[in-house]
């Protein structure tokens, strides 16, 4: 078969090295943030006012005759209640969580130790029946341990993220004075702190954890790789919830603010006078930022475990070849690597100088990431992997050489990258999708709502045959592993997409500061061309989560599937179909919830911006102050409420399948829930994302044809705003939330496929 020539040895250096390197990159980026100051001291030079010299470079405010302390002072209170509610809002929210995880670890270990009733005896392995593996309660303790693990981590990933954001976003502001360029590589640097943190914690802990767990199971890697699954199921369970409770929070205030501000009231939005105006920042951090953190951080963890647990029963476990073992973190840390190296075409080598550079250089990101990335893949192929080896399929041993591995990686990885670029298409105001859509507003709302739902049907077409492609030739390649490998090449440049993600809530919380800070109206153009940009390439990344998490599902299906000893999925048999279209609805069943949880949220929210609008005296002319306050509390109270019923959903429906009607028709719920979910989040994140920058494109008026349907306040302006309310919950609460509704109900049933193996399917039993 040929050995690796990478040894186990050096691969145990690389994997924490690589992880180190990005989370001191991290820190540097973090460092060169932190150098904007939020004090308004500054020196003037000896030398007069050199306009070129750093302390003069300073400031349009000089030119217009503003008061330059006060804005700094300003933008530094502003920051500092954004800051407070975010903090606020996510530690309510984990309070909440840390409840459920400890309810939820009692019962995966009670499950899961219940298999073979508690017992410490050594059993059978699942699939090499001749040896013996440690006991199914080691297998309980473990799988809980791991759980907590990825919990945690996703919680500390979302929430390191919501402190670097709102750390950034009035040094964005501040830095917007000076020129475009500066305020650009501000607000990046400050979404590549989230983004490498995050990249390499997971890698980082997860590469602990194996390494621990090996001192109990030794030779056992079949159980090892067993437990750590339980790792992904933590971290996409914490993300259900930052993403649900995220959406709605944001949600209901931006909703609130928009449809009394600029429909009702016709004032700009961010304007200090509107109620909701915190609030809707605020949110811009917990669901966009933080909610968005622990998504992908769920999606990472779940492609690692999927390819561990295949990968554990192939010949790279059965022969306890370490390295290509570890071809999944080898491939992250490569990925931290090529992504350190992107990250600096943005920040140092080239110079954005023109607000039209913004767009170009966050997708240049993207490219260079993407083919650093393939070089990157071949060569961690070619020195990790023997030439030949085996990989489980369904109970047989595929032979496999290590480049049809390299394929499955990049058709993964390149996938992501057509999905990426489709999705551009379909929501960017610079292509005619998006133009349509507003030029449709001239007749109403009506019109606007039907042209963005057919945009965001049409807009599944091409990623879905993209991700068929990918499966069908990754599978072809290498069985299930191959689609595993597939979903984590997707994801190998996560930590530039995050970058790039983390970016859009930066600018637009930097736009809200500027208005707030009643700055100049030429530094909040800059900052609306940042946000603008951010709009769509936050459209990108929802596009990526939603591609690697079809793959990464599919993997954890084929790996429960293997688990649960189920020989063939049979569409034909009742019990599996009544699964499939029962799995189908579900998606549906999980939107229809969310949806009337912003719904109710944000109709509370308007009721209560109305009010002050109506008793507060001298609100409207700017003579008093709203009570932000209030407007706070109805966001955060609402979400702690409302994601619970849709998160119970999620959590128990695999139980529930899974303990009263077996392994067949659990199979079938989860094959039906992948199939619609995907098409549901795809079309959701898209309209919303369309409806969005064709209000944008109206209120820029950058042509002739956009200036022909506004400017704001228009009739056409406010048909866009109404669209863009109705897409706000689908593009920033529904859509996000059923990928991780796939992915979370694939991996539960893979950690809990040994319960459900032993005990399950009891109504079939009794009938």
């Amino acid at each position: 078969m040929g050995a690796a020539m990478l040894t186990g040895v050096i691969t145990e250096i690389l994997i924490p090295v690589a992880a180190v390197i990005g989370i001191a990159f991290a820190l540097l980026q973090w460092l060169l943030v932190s150098a904007v100051k939020l004090s308004p001291e500054r020196q003037t030079p000896a030398g007069g006012n050199k306009k070129n010299g750093f302390a003069a470079d300073f400031l349009i405010e000089e030119e217009e005759g503003l008061n330059d302390h006060n804005v700094v002072v300003k933008c530094a209170e502003i920051q500092n209640a954004i800051s407070e509610g975010a903090t606020s809002f996510l530690f309510t929210e984990y309070q909440y969580v840390g409840v459920f995880m400890a309810v939820f670890a009692v019962l995966i270990f009670l499950f899961l130790g219940s298999v073979e009733g508690f017992s410490t005896k050594s059993q059978p392995c699942t699939y090499s029946k001749d040896k013996f593996c440690k006991p199914a309660l080691a297998n309980a303790v473990f799988s809980t341990v791991s759980f907590l693990l990825g919990a945690v981590t996703s919680v500390v990933s979302g929430f390191l993220g919501m402190k670097i954001a709102t750390y950034a976003n009035a040094r964005t502001t501040l830095e917007a004075r000076k020129g475009v360029g500066k305020a650009f590589i501000t607000a990046f640097r400050s979404g590549a702190v989230m983004g490498f943190l995050l990249a390499a914690n997971g890698l980082l802990v997860l590469y602990i954890a194996i390494n621990l767990f090996k001192l109990y199971y030794g030779d056992d890697w079949e159980g090892l790789f067993e437990a750590i699954t339980g790792y992904g199921l933590g971290g996409s369970s914490m993300a259900l919830f930052g993403r649900v409770g995220g959406g709605i929070y944001t949600k209901a205030a931006d909703v609130g603010a928009d449809l009394v501000g600029k429909v009702e009231r016709n004032i700009p939005e961010d304007d200090p006078r509107n109620p909701a105006v915190i609030a809707d920042n605020v949110g811009d951090n917990v669901g966009d930022i933080a909610g968005m953190g622990s998504d992908l951080f769920g999606s990472y963890a779940e492609s690692s475990c999927a390819a561990l647990v295949v990968a554990s029963i192939s010949s790279f476990g059965i022969n306890h070849d370490f390295t290509a073992m570890c071809y999944p973190l080898l491939i992250s840390s490569m990925g931290i690597i090529v992504c350190l190296i992107t990250t600096l075409f943005a920040t140092d080598f080239f110079e954005i100088k023109a607000v039209k550079d913004i767009e170009p250089a966050l997708k240049r990101q993207l490219i260079i990431s993407t083919a650093l990335m393939t070089i990157g893949i071949g060569i961690v192929s070619w020195i990790a992997l023997p030439s030949s080896f085996t990989i489980f399929n369904f109970g047989e041993q595929k032979k496999v050489k290590n480049w049809e591995l390299f394929f499955c990686v990049a058709i993964g990885l390149w996938a992501g990258l057509v999905i990426g670029f489709v999705t551009e298409y379909f929501t960017s105001n610079a292509y005619s999708p998006v133009q349509d859509v507003a030029n449709s507003c001239r007749t109403g709302a009506a019109t606007n709502v039907i042209f963005g739902l057919a945009l965001g049907y049409k807009s599944v077409i091409i990623p879905i045959f993209a991700i068929a492609v990918s499966i069908f030739v990754s599978f072809s390649l290498a069985a299930m592993y191959g689609i595993a490998v597939a979903a984590l090449g997707m994801l190998s440049t996560i930590a530039t997409g995050l970058a790039i993600d983390a970016y859009g809530p930066i600018s637009d919380n930097a736009g809200g500061i500027a208005e707030m800070a009643g700055m100049s109206h030429r530094i909040r153009e800059r900052t609306d061309a940042l946000d603008a940009a951010g709009n769509t390439t936050a459209a990108i990344g929802k596009g990526f989560a939603i591609g690697s998490a079809a793959l990464v599902s599919l993997a954890l299906f084929g790996a429960f599937v293997s688990r649960a000893a189920i020989s063939t999925v049979d569409v034909l048999t009742p019990k599996v179909f009544i699964g499939l279209i029962v799995g189908a609805m579900l998606p549906y069943w999980f939107s229809a919830m969310t949806m009337k949880s912003v719904g109710r949220a944000a109709l509370e929210m308007v009721e209560e911006v109305r009010r002050q609008f109506n008793s507060i005296p001298g609100l409207m002319e700017g003579n008093a102050k709203p009570d932000y306050a209030t407007c706070v509390k109805i966001s955060t109270d609402a979400s702690i409420k409302e994601m619970i019923p849709p998160g119970a959903l999620v959590m128990l429906t695999p139980l529930i399948v899974g303990t009263f009607l077996g392994v067949e028709t659990l199979s079938g719920v989860l094959a039906g829930a992948l199939v619609s979910g995907v098409q549901i989040a795809i079309s959701a994140s898209n309209t919303g994302g369309a409806w969005d920058n064709a209000k944008k494109y109206i209120e820029a008026g950058a042509s002739e044809h956009a200036r022909a349907l506004g400017p704001k306040g228009s009739d056409a302006h406010k048909a866009a705003v109404i669209g863009d309310t109705i897409g706000d919950p689908l593009k920033d609460t529904s859509g996000p939330s059923l990928n991780i509704l796939i992915k979370l109900m694939a991996v539960e049933s893979l950690v809990f496929a040994p319960f459900f193996a032993a005990h399950g399917g009891l109504l079939f039993k009794i009938l």
